[in-house]
């Protein structure tokens, strides 16, 4: 199959609600019009069945905002904890209200290693939907460092899988299963770059040596930059990035490269979580920065750079294990997320953009298509959202930004019509 080969510059083109896209090199415009302009790109090999194959996403051109309302592809989450039983049926409808697709951890006890483990969580989840739910969880495995290189081809190749995660041990949440010696998973890296199957790290050392706040700048010239140069063709998104120094690696590096960030990295810096007093429900790993480091994830969210696109990191936890003293890491944000962004976007001036942060850049990068269906943010009066998330096994408390929130978000289906509003 023929693919032009596109300039090796970035293009501007525009969204569904007017944003200016940021393509790299490697995408090719393949026809426009008034109405829309597709793309494609080659995702790697192209070998009958494997995933590389050439993908299309039809990006629509037509300004949306008006009078206080916007109009945009519904969004996906690049990075999300369900958990499992009780705990994925009560916080399950929060994130379904919204998103359509979510990139699914896969740090349960115990962990999500293996295709057949993968199906049965997937399984597990879509048995939990709510009814008339249009959802589909993106699955991934959970590496380790006796990973089954041929597994996770196989579990790649049907479609089944379309990530792998690399937690160091010991860096957050169930992660004592992780990896502790990066070279012992070179074969694993490289079969998944022969396949085209990405790899998503939390990106943080857990050498004690190392203060906290520097793990992240730390994993990069220790861990990540060796993974790169040793697996070049291996796709690598560097989740839930806190630090200027993580905004600038991935800036740098070619379309084979991305960054999810979130909504609460966005809004809150570390004064958030210590000044005054300590605040528990704004504690996760990687902890938030100084709030130099925040304005580079604003001015990164908000640049229309299609490296960057939303990954929630919404962690759900009981107040319980929260307020105690050894309280666990984690924002639970898939309630409010939305809301809080378009808050965030318009105070930059950039609600133009939102589309591409939550809506596009994630699927490209991916190679999926952006959804058909649409969401419709309205300003009005504080938009009152629960505080608390009821469960068998306590409540769980919802992130509070800590301004209002004046953004209501209404889901379209492809008829038009409006289910769900929150």
């Amino acid at each position: 199959m023929h693919v032009r080969t596109a300039p090796r510059r970035k293009k501007p083109f525009r969204s569904i609600a007017g944003s200016l896209l940021l393509l790299p090199h490697c995408w090719t415009p393949e026809q426009s019009s008034p109405e829309f302009i597709c793309f494609s790109r080659l995702l790697g090999p192209t070998q009958g069945g494997h995933i590389g194959q050439r993908s299309e996403v039809c990006i629509f051109s037509r300004e949306s905002t008006v009078n206080g309302m916007l109009t945009i592809r519904r969004p996906d989450d690049w990075h999300l904890h369900l958990r499992d039983g009780a705990i994925m049926k009560a916080v399950l409808p929060e994130t379904v209200r919204h998103f359509a697709r979510a990139i699914i951890m896969p740090n349960l006890v115990p962990p999500v290693v293996t295709g057949a483990d993968a199906t049965a969580y997937r399984e597990r989840i879509v048995a939990l939907l709510p009814d008339g739910a249009d959802f589909e969880p993106l699955m991934t495995l959970y590496l380790t460092e006796e990973t089954d290189p041929e597994d996770v081809a196989a579990a790649g190749e049907s479609g089944l899988v379309k990530a792998v995660k690399l937690y160091p041990a010991g860096a957050t949440t169930n992660s004592a299963s992780g990896v502790r010696d990066v070279t012992r998973i070179q074969a694993v890296l490289e079969k998944m770059a022969e396949v085209g199957l990405p790899l998503c790290v939390h990106g943080e050392v857990t050498d004690p040596a190392v203060d906290i706040f520097d793990r992240e700048a730390a994993f990069i010239d220790r861990v990540l930059d060796p993974i790169r140069r040793a697996t070049p063709d291996l796709r690598v998104i560097l989740e839930h990035i806190t630090t200027r120094d993580g905004i600038e690696y991935v800036k740098a590096q070619n379309s084979d490269m991305g960054g999810t960030i979130t909504a609460h990295h966005l809004a809150i810096n570390r004064n958030h979580i210590l000044a005054g007093g300590i605040r528990p429900h704004y504690y996760c790993l990687p902890v938030a920065k100084r709030e130099e480091h925040r304005l580079a994830l604003v001015s990164a969210a908000t640049s229309g750079d299609p490296h960057f696109f939303l990954g929630t990191d919404s962690a759900p936890h009981t107040d319980r294990n929260k307020e105690q003293e050894c309280g666990c890491a984690g924002c639970f944000t898939a309630t409010n997320a939305i809301s809080v962004l378009a808050e965030l976007f318009e105070k930059e001036g950039a609600l133009s953009r939102l589309e591409g942060f939550v809506s596009l850049h994630g699927p490209a990068f991916y190679g999926l298509r952006a959804n058909e269906d649409t969401v419709t943010l309205a300003k009005g009066a504080p938009v009152s959202y629960p505080e608390k998330i009821m469960t068998p096994d306590g409540p769980i408390t919802v992130f509070n930004p800590g301004f209002p929130l004046h953004w209501s978000v209404s889901r379209h289906d492809l008829n038009g019509e409006t289910p769900t509003q929150g």
